[in-house]
């Protein structure tokens, strides 16, 4: 699994190998996941087998591993578990940035792994019609 750097509409932002757009999840505690069960299902959770492979604009620094209660082994990026958005089907869509489900909101993440700045007005985030859905 490889955790690379692409434009998206929010500006350089953290995507896997088939390029969507990874998400930090405020309800975690430093390296541990608050997100299982059904939060899982809607937004997965980036797991590897081995070790994870940084690409473009990465920094191999700042990505390691941390286990999960189910014992599968999730991507972190700047200390931060990293998952997917079962809402963005296809690479570089960013349908979960600042979506609040399941306690606290997601966002997208930055080259240097934090939060990425929120954007002005007209950014296209739906985070109304996406939060209700949970």
């Amino acid at each position: 699994m490889t955790v690379k750097v692409s434009k998206t509409k929010l500006g350089n932002t953290l995507v896997n190998s088939k390029g969507r757009t990874l998400y930090l999840f405020k309800k975690d505690s430093g390296t541990t996941s608050a997100c299982t069960g059904a939060c899982a299902t809607a937004w997965p959770p980036l797991t590897v087998t081995g070790k994870p492979s940084v690409g473009h604009g990465a920094k191999a620094s700042l990505i390691g591993t941390v286990a999960r209660s189910d014992g599968t082994r999730q991507v972190t990026y700047n200390g931060h578990p990293l998952y997917l958005f079962q809402g963005d089907q296809k690479a570089g869509a960013t349908n979960g940035e600042g979506v609040t489900a399941f306690g606290a909101s997601w966002f997208a993440l930055s080259p240097a792994g934090k939060q990425l700045a929120p954007r002005a007005s007209g950014s296209g985030a739906t985070t109304t019609t996406a939060s209700s859905r949970y």
